[in-house]
């Protein structure tokens, strides 16, 4: 499954068979390359995962043994470890003295890697990506699917009961490719007009916005504010991006506990957005944006309570 060419290589000459120029596209080296492509972006999506919390940085307590005690070999970030240059500044003013600056270390905003026998959560959750990405190489990986997992992942892996941390990772897997194989339509262009494409989802937001406030829907008519702008983010994401973790996971929970869940989606966007009309019917269309895309604190409940209100008056 994760390809690490030349490993049984031996001593030989590598060049009689499989090697890294080689142009067979069934070559290990070829399809160790492609799937760089790929773990590139992952690393770098799961190094910024939740931020606004320490948990993803913190050490998990099942790390994968074969993993962490291979002296990195078998550690995936290490496949698209990026190096970084150092640079000074020159400054020289006529004959006088030549003055060198160094620039400061800026702080790193990505997540550090364990030292040996450790794994970081989001080492996990990088794995969980990456292996997703092999077994479904039709739809592979795109952006915003480590949005997704962080919050299942973090679930299993906080649980009071160590027997289901244990296998955190597993479980996480599991449900993350069961959720997948429902919004899966959202990850993939040519679907996007499809009956559960995202445009679709869009469309039905917006009708659904016109029969339950109509001077809002006017107002965004008026200033030609598309649910693309905004919404897009919003359901593609399942609305992780726009609350607090533990709001997330309460949402999640209710949208989860319905059979309908994704169509209760879109009354919990309506909602979201009745909920902003005073403001959205006085603001111009730049500080509309502005609100929609950066949506204000509050109690979820609240949303959660109007988006029912809303599902039992049958918007169609």
């Amino acid at each position: 499954m994760i390809v690490m060419p030349g490993e049984n290589e031996g001593n030989g000459d590598v060049t009689a068979g499989d090697h890294p120029l080689s142009i067979n596209p069934e070559s290990q080296w070829s399809t160790f390359f492609r799937d760089n492509e790929v773990l590139l972006q992952i690393d770098k999506d799961v190094r910024r995962l939740c931020p606004d919390i320490s948990f993803f940085q913190q050490p998990t307590e099942f790390p994968c043994e074969e993993i962490v005690n291979s002296c990195d070999m078998k550690r995936l970030h290490t496949r698209v470890q990026r190096s970084v240059m150092n640079c000074a500044n020159v400054e020289r003013r006529g004959l006088g003295i030549t003055k060198i600056g160094i620039p400061g270390k800026k702080m790193s905003e990505d997540y550090a890697p364990m030292e040996e026998g450790k794994e970081a959560h989001w080492e996990v959750v990088e794995r969980i990506l990456f292996l997703y990405a092999k077994l479904n190489p039709g739809q592979g990986y795109v952006q915003g699917m480590n949005e997704i997992i962080g919050p299942i992942y973090h679930a299993f892996a906080s649980d009071p009961d160590i027997k289901f941390r244990e296998f955190a990772e597993a479980d996480s897997f599991f449900c993350f490719t069961n959720l997948m194989s429902e919004i899966r339509d959202f990850f993939i262009k040519s679907l996007d007009e499809s009956v559960h494409g995202i445009n679709t989802m869009m469309n039905t937001l917006l009708h659904r916005l016109k029969n339950s406030d109509l001077d809002v829907w006017l107002k965004f008519q008026q200033q030609d504010l598309k649910p693309q702008y905004y919404s897009f983010r919003w359901i593609t994401l399942l609305l992780s991006q726009e609350f607090p973790l533990p709001d997330v996971l309460r949402i999640w929970d209710t949208l989860f506990s319905d059979e309908n869940r994704f169509d209760f989606l879109i009354y919990v966007c309506c909602a979201m957005i009745i909920i902003l009309r005073n403001q959205l019917l006085e603001g111009d269309f730049s500080s509309n944006i502005k609100l929609l895309q950066n949506f204000p604190p509050m109690d979820v409940q609240v949303i959660l309570t109007k988006a029912v209100e809303l599902s039992k008056l049958k918007l169609f």
